[in-house]
């Protein structure tokens, strides 16, 4: 293989989807940081499922494919939800004219919940305690809500799917109070600043 070649593999081989480079991504929260994987490989074939700690090291891209795949109606559908996620880093970048995976590393950050409740049990009376949340659930739980509120936001509305993502993603790497991820991010951290 040529010189020329090689580079030209090296430098494709750091863009996700072809496009987007992920080698500059910068991180804020440095508890998240080793928990969110920013790789170009947008589909590692389910090599993650042996153990439950395996999922940080696949694509932070992925995960949230996977993610929005757990509703009814998209199960099992990667190449169709891989192409909406792909369609809604295009709209980011028109918007915001910013690397849509730093964007999505932002938003990740922004609606990870730091405190959340556990109930426990004194004598047969329930009380919630307030408890920090391990990094890795937080990276978990950002997920969640940013796959929920793109479902609930895009569900029987003329807006697209890959729309809806993509104001999910911006909304709430801008921390607008107004997206579900962080309503959803704030309302728990509520709730245990009550129970602590």
């Amino acid at each position: 293989m040529s010189e020329a070649a090689e580079g030209e593999e090296e430098q494709f081989s750091t863009k996700l989807f072809g496009t987007w480079d992920v080698s500059d991504i910068t991180f804020i929260d440095p508890s998240t940081e080793r928990y969110i994987n920013v790789t170009p490989v947008a589909h590692s074939m389910g090599r993650h499922a042996g153990n439950q700690f395996d999922k940080s090291e696949i694509s932070i891209v992925e995960r949230l494919i996977n993610r929005l795949m757990q509703s009814e109606e998209n199960t099992g559908k990667k190449q169709q939800t891989t192409r909406i996620v792909r369609d809604a880093f295009e709209i980011i970048h028109s918007r915001t004219d910013e690397n849509p995976v730093q964007v999505l590393v932002r938003a990740i950050e922004n609606a990870s919940p730091r405190e959340e409740t556990v109930r426990l049990k004194y004598g047969g009376i329930s009380v919630p305690k307030a408890v920090d949340v391990a990094p890795q659930r937080r990276v978990d739980q950002a997920l969640k809500f940013i796959a929920e509120g793109t479902h609930k936001a895009s569900f029987k509305t003329a807006s697209s799917v890959e729309e809806t993502l993509a104001n999910q993603l911006i909304g709430a790497a801008n921390g607008d109070v107004e997206i579900y991820a962080i309503n959803q991010k704030e309302e728990k951290e509520r709730v245990a600043a009550a129970a602590r």
